[in-house]
């Protein structure tokens, strides 16, 4: 793999895509609605707000049905990841170390220690014993 860009969409601005697209044909949500045959609007309005994006096939079909391909409708962020051969860069912080993420600011998470258990069929293990050393 040579180095490059990995390319990232910016949700929000898809989803502004997708509004002006569709009011640009004259669609309204409840016409796309009825093209995808959903019970609600909902998952439109979600795409329009960028809080998730289209499945492939929904991606596909919204595609065709505003007559652009795809990535006409997917908008790329202008912060790009660069990767270095088959793996990401480095990170600059200790995964322990996310203050605010799991201790909510408190105390960084301390790592436990691996402790090596003899693995055993599941069927010969009293199910409460399998958690209990973690």
């Amino acid at each position: 793999m040579s180095n490059g860009v990995f390319p990232v969409i910016d949700l929000v601005a898809t989803g502004d895509n997708i509004r002006r697209l569709r009011l640009e044909r004259g669609l309204t949500v409840r016409d796309l609605q009825s093209y995808f045959g959903f019970e609600e609007p909902r998952a439109i309005y979600k795409w329009q707000k960028g809080e998730s994006l289209p499945s492939v096939d929904n991606l596909y079909a919204l595609g065709n049905l505003l007559d652009v391909p795809m990535d006409e409708i997917l908008v790329p962020t202008e912060l790009k990841l660069h990767i270095y051969g088959e793996q990401q860069a480095p990170a600059c912080c200790s995964g322990f170390y996310m203050t605010g993420y799991f201790g909510y600011g408190k105390s960084p998470m301390q790592p436990q220690p691996f402790v090596p258990r003899p693995l055993q069929a599941f069927g010969q293990v009293p199910l409460p014993a399998l958690f209990a050393g973690m």
